[in-house]
This record gives C-alpha cells, sequence and structure tokens, in this order.
C-alpha cells in the first residue's frame, strides 16, 4: 500500500486511460492534490485501492452520434412541417386581413349613406311640417301644391341615389 504522487499523464498511462479521463477519475474519488515544482498538478494516489477498468474508446460516442443524428434530422422534418404550417397560417391570415379590410370600407360606405339618408329624412321631415302649417293657415293651394310636389320629386330622387349606391 504505497501512496504515489503522479501526473495526469502519468496516471493516465498506469490505469491505461487518457490524461483527460485520469483528471475525471481524480476530480470523481476527491483525490487529493498539490502542485509540482514545474507547475504540474500531482495526484496522491494509492493504486492498488484503485479497482478501474476503462471503456473502450469510441464505441459509447458512435451510438450518441447516431442518436443525436436521428435527433437533429427529427428536428429538422418537424421545422420544415412548421414552416409549411406558418405559410398556411400565413396565407389565411392575409385573405382575413383583405376581407376585413373590405367590410370595413364597405361599413364606411353604408354609414355615409345612412348619415345622409337621415339629414335628407329630417330635412324633408321639415319641409311636409311646413306645408301642413301652411295648409291650415295659408289659403293658396297652389303654393301648397306646387311645394309638395317639389318634395315628391326630390324624395323620388333619393330613392333612385339609394338604390344604384
Amino acid at each position: 500500500m504505497s501512496v504515489e504522487f503522479l501526473t495526469y499523464d502519468a496516471l493516465g498511462a498506469r490505469l491505461n486511460i487518457s490524461p483527460a479521463a485520469a483528471r475525471s477519475l481524480a476530480r470523481r474519488l476527491r483525490l487529493p492534490r498539490s502542485l509540482s515544482d514545474d507547475g504540474k498538478a500531482l495526484v496522491s494516489i494509492d493504486l492498488a485501492e484503485i479497482h478501474h477498468t476503462p471503456q473502450p474508446p469510441g464505441r459509447r460516442q458512435a451510438s450518441h452520434v447516431a442518436l443525436l443524428t436521428a435527433q437533429v434530422e427529427a428536428l429538422r422534418a418537424e421545422i420544415t412541417r412548421l414552416e409549411a404550417s406558418s405559410a398556411s397560417h400565413r396565407a389565411d391570415f392575409e385573405r382575413e386581413r383583405e376581407r376585413a379590410e373590405h367590410l370595413v370600407a364597405e361599413l364606411m360606405h353604408a354609414t355615409a349613406e345612412s348619415t345622409a339618408a337621415r339629414e335628407a329624412a329630417a330635412r324633408l321631415e321639415g319641409e311636409v311640417a311646413v306645408l301642413r302649417t301652411r295648409a291650415r293657415t295659408d289659403s293658396s293651394i297652389d303654393k301648397t301644391e306646387r311645394r309638395l310636389g317639389q318634395l315628391a320629386a326630390t324624395l323620388v330622387e333619393s330613392d333612385r341615389k339609394a338604390a344604384r349606391g
């Protein structure tokens, strides 16, 4: 049971592993470390107590690479599917936006027509009220009849404009 002070390179050579694996093993086992005069780390280790069997290099990594490659391909396929779905949703969005803009334009036109019709109705109601009071107070029926004819013509003209629009 002799305790030796080895660098990671020497420990790796003794255990038949890489220096990086030796460093990882020393950390995992919490072996005491110190610095040598040349600045390299020395690990205090009793090799009789360590039972380490190295893994064959590359075998485990090849399976990881194959697994990761398969996952990357699956993610690429998912991205392609999502891009197609996104394009479809974008086309739907554009179509609905154009439809909404068209409906807003129609609504604005209908609002303008409605406002004009309300104003015309108010004006005509005012004229009818004036004609009724004149008919009660004025004896000249000719003026009233003429004005009623003009009012009827105005009504017909507004009706035609509304039918065209």
